[in-house]
């Protein structure tokens, strides 16, 4: 049971969340495919990108049945632009367990699958099957050490979460997730604009992580850049080299991994997106 506390800090937050939610598309819908999708795209992206995308990749594949029928180069294709092409081999993969077998229902068995790890499980579990699990991420760890006035990780942020959690696990979820967007930023937070500013400790105990590397340059922009290249055709290392402007050095250790994850085959000199023609 939720003590007093909570009780009200929660209700101010979802009567907050009720009026200010943001709009995406995913939250539409209960369905777990939809939800699932949008999950593992935000993995690593700005939800704002996720926007644009979700819809584009759900209209090619409306149904996980139909995408676990597509090949992998057409999900490349669908994916492309999103960067860290790795999470759309492992939705891939995903999909196809779950055409074979039927859908995880719960925590622990949908982490079961490829690319869900514990935030995405518990995502999916509260959001599409009403499980009572806070989804704890950067965002809520930040969210939380503010209400509770220390810097929380590890165990202490997992009991911090599951006492806090509303019984309506898919709408309290949102709302934090809403509230670190909206008004609990990392640098210069609302607090004046916030619904649940009088049972917070402050922002003062969170520290900001450092930014992340450069995009521009970067090793995921090379895998990226590949990856778009063999979509649209095999290729040699010298003609990826050649489109991407990369390096054959450094196009050739990204091949290694690419191959190593499953997302592109060499057949002798030449590499195509696994599966394809």
């Amino acid at each position: 049971m939720t003590a007093p506390l909570e009780a009200e800090r929660n209700q101010a937050l979802l009567d907050w969340y009720r009026e200010h939610r943001r709009d995406l598309p995913w939250r539409r819908s209960s369905d777990p495919y939809r939800i699932l999708v949008a999950e593992v795209m935000s993995q690593q992206t700005p939800v704002e990108r996720v926007a644009r995308a979700h819809e584009a990749f759900v209209a090619a594949f409306p149904t996980v049945e139909a995408l676990a029928a597509a090949s992998l180069k057409q999900v490349m294709a669908a994916w492309s632009g999103l960067g860290y092409n790795s999470r759309a081999e492992r939705l891939h993969r995903a999909a196809r367990i779950i055409a074979e077998s039927g859908w995880p229902t719960d925590t622990e068995s949908l982490r079961a699958l490829p690319g869900v790890g514990p935030y995405t499980a518990r995502a999916v579990a509260a959001f599409a099957f009403g499980e009572r699990v806070a989804a704890v991420d950067t965002n809520m760890r930040r969210v939380l050490s503010r209400w509770h006035g220390e810097p929380l990780r590890g165990p202490a942020l997992e009991a911090a979460a599951a006492k806090d959690v509303a019984e309506d696990a898919s709408s309290w979820n949102q709302a934090v997730m809403d509230l670190g967007a909206i008004v609990c930023r990392p640098r210069n937070p609302s607090c004046h604009a916030c619904p649940v500013e009088t049972w917070c400790a402050g922002p003062g105990v969170y520290v900001p992580p450092r930014a992340q590397p450069r995009f521009e340059g970067s090793t995921r922009q090379v895998r990226g850049a590949i990856v778009r290249a063999l979509v649209r055709r095999e290729a040699t290392l010298a003609e990826l080299s050649a489109e991407t402007g990369s390096a054959p050095s450094r196009v050739s250790a990204a091949l290694d991994h690419l191959t190593a994850e499953g997302i592109v085959e060499r057949d002798g000199d030449r590499y195509r997106v696994s599966g394809g023609p």
